[in-house]
């Protein structure tokens, strides 16, 4: 495996090149891994309410609690948590307001419900669109969930554009294994004698 430069951004999140012949780091394959927080968060400070004004969707104050909130999280978040989240800010949210807003996200495509392969049992998470689509890696010991952006991923979404003639909306790619942490130690052979 190549070497890895890895740089902070101003965001602070990591960007990683593979590094070529003689470790220098190509800057066109465009490749972030996240630690942990979401990639696109903060790309653009008040997307969602940005978005759904310019369609005419009326905003109330309750609407809009719930809109910052998924604008900053910085983790993928489950409907009982933007819940839990918008009422330390307004105790008046209900769960129906919550519910009914992610569906009206969704509805507009500037949503994604995601089940990160059930790691914590049959829970959605949800999380704003960002620029590209990122693919997701969860450990499926500690639930630790990281987000990967690829050029190669592209590349894989432009040729099944071609070889399907279907154009691409949304990809989803979720992947499953044991973070570093809690990959399984080697045991030591036991001692028989």
């Amino acid at each position: 495996m190549a070497p890895t430069n890895r740089t902070r951004e101003a965001s602070g999140k990591v960007r990683s090149l593979d590094s070529g012949a003689g470790g220098r780091a190509r800057e066109n394959d465009h490749r972030r891994v996240s630690s942990g927080e979401r990639l696109n968060v903060y790309a653009e400070p008040g997307k969602l309410r940005t978005a759904l004004a310019r369609r005419g969707v009326r905003l109330t104050r309750q609407r809009r609690i719930l809109l910052d909130i998924m604008d900053q999280a910085e983790e993928h978040l489950t409907a009982d948590s933007i819940l839990e989240r918008a009422q330390k800010i307004d105790p008046r949210v209900h769960r129906v307001t919550v519910y009914r807003t992610l569906e009206m996200l969704k509805s507009h495509g500037l949503l994604d419900e995601l089940d990160l392969l059930h790691i914590h049992g049959h829970r959605h998470y949800y999380e704003s669109h960002g620029p590209r689509d990122h693919i997701h890696v969860a450990c499926l010991r500690c639930g630790k969930v990281r987000e990967v952006e690829s050029e190669l991923f592209e590349q894989l979404k432009r040729q099944v554009e071609r070889d399907t003639g279907i154009g691409i909306t949304v990809a989803r790619v979720e992947i499953g294994g044991y973070c570093e942490n809690c990959r399984p130690k080697a045991v030591a052979p036991r001692n028989t004698s």
